[in-house]
């Protein structure tokens, strides 16, 4: 397993990068938002990078953090998630998102990647329902934001479906309703959450 590959930018595009180590030139596939932070040309940079092993090709898949590495494993252990999937769910999706889109049951945020349909958002969901349990994000754990997504009745239920009429994420929603006193009425739920999105908090 090739871990990661530090060396200079040989040549970039939107989609991929060539790294030169050791004379050697590793052509290495990256997610469309990598390409601010990977190195111009000609500049030394390093990847994290994950080896895909086929019959006829060996593709080399690369990331600017740990933390991107880490989601495209999980999101490629998804039956019906290769890695160009991968690939496509970290071009419009960060890790902190995913965590929170799969906490919250958002399945729509992953059709926004391509290639992925609604039946595949869906099944991404509930196959890494318990891979980011342990996560804390914006000063909110992925449990609460999964505690208040998975409500069916009272208040908090209301308020979710209202945020999302209005137009929100429910992984927006389930996030700002999370970081709320949960005991409130509808309105008030409704109201801060919606100070917290407007002040750029979620």
């Amino acid at each position: 397993m090739i871990y990661s590959l530090t060396g200079k930018v040989i040549d970039k595009s939107l989609e991929e990068v060539v790294i030169q180590c050791g004379g050697v030139g590793f052509r290495v596939a990256v997610p469309q938002t990598a390409q601010g932070a990977i190195a111009p040309v000609g500049e030394e940079c390093t990847l994290y990078t994950h080896l895909n092993v086929k019959e006829d090709a060996l593709d080399l898949y690369g990331f600017v953090s740990k933390e991107e590495q880490r989601a495209f494993k999980i999101l490629t252990s998804v039956s019906g998630v290769g890695p160009k999937a991968g690939l496509a769910i970290l071009s419009v999706l960060s890790p902190d998102k995913i965590a929170i889109a799969v906490s919250s049951g958002d399945h729509k945020a992953f059709t926004a990647a391509q290639g992925v349909g609604p039946k595949l958002a869906q099944r991404i969901v509930l196959e890494l329902k318990d891979k980011f349990s342990q996560t804390s994000l914006q000063g909110v754990s992925i449990e609460d934001v999964s505690s208040v997504a998975s409500q069916q009745t009272g208040q908090v239920s209301q308020a979710i479906s209202a945020l999302v009429a209005l137009g929100y994420s429910q992984s927006q929603a389930a996030m700002a309703i999370a970081k709320l006193d949960t005991n409130q009425d509808v309105q008030a739920l409704i109201k801060q959450a919606l100070r917290l999105i407007a002040g750029g908090k979620i």
